[in-house]
Formats: structure tokens, sequence, C-alpha cells
């Protein structure tokens, strides 16, 4: 994931923000799997996901950062850029 000039680099893990933006993925593709098999619905899920990101993303940077972030999100689906096919090449 890309930040915006906006989001200094937020550190408190010593391995590199690649690694640990990894093991985050992975720790939510967990959570997301077993929430589907609890029977939860992808949508919910979702929209939970982005309101816990955003709600983590202000406290740590402040509402005037999220929201310039923010503001470049619609290119950034329109480009392909949270399309899984085109991720996993």
């Amino acid at each position: 994931m890309r930040h915006p000039a906006s989001f200094p680099p937020h550190q408190e893990d010593p391995r590199p923000d690649h690694e640990q933006k990894q093991a985050a993925l992975s720790y939510l593709n967990e959570a997301w799997a077993e929430a589907l098999h609890d029977g939860v619905d992808g949508d919910c899920l979702a929209q939970a996901s982005l309101f816990a990101a955003l709600a983590e993303l202000v406290n740590t940077y402040g509402e005037d950062a999220v929201a310039k972030f923010a503001e470049g999100l619609g290119a950034r689906v329109r480009n392909g850029e949270f399309s899984l096919a085109l991720a996993r090449q």
C-alpha cells in the first residue's frame, strides 16, 4: 500500500514495513475466512473492515490526513489497485 506524503512512517515493530503489511494481511485473511465460515456476510465484513481501518488511521494520523488519503481512493479503485485478478500478477 502506498501512503501519501501526509502519512509519515509509523513503525514500532523492527521489521521492514512491507513485512509488517504482509503479516497484517495474513492475520486479516485468517479472521475474514473465519468470519465467513461463521456466516458473516462478506459485504458486512468489508464495511466493518473499512470502518475499523479508517478509524485507526484517524486515530494515528488525524482526520485531515485521512481525508486527503481517502480523496485519492476513487482513482486507485478505477486503476485496478484493489482488483484481486490484477493484484496477484
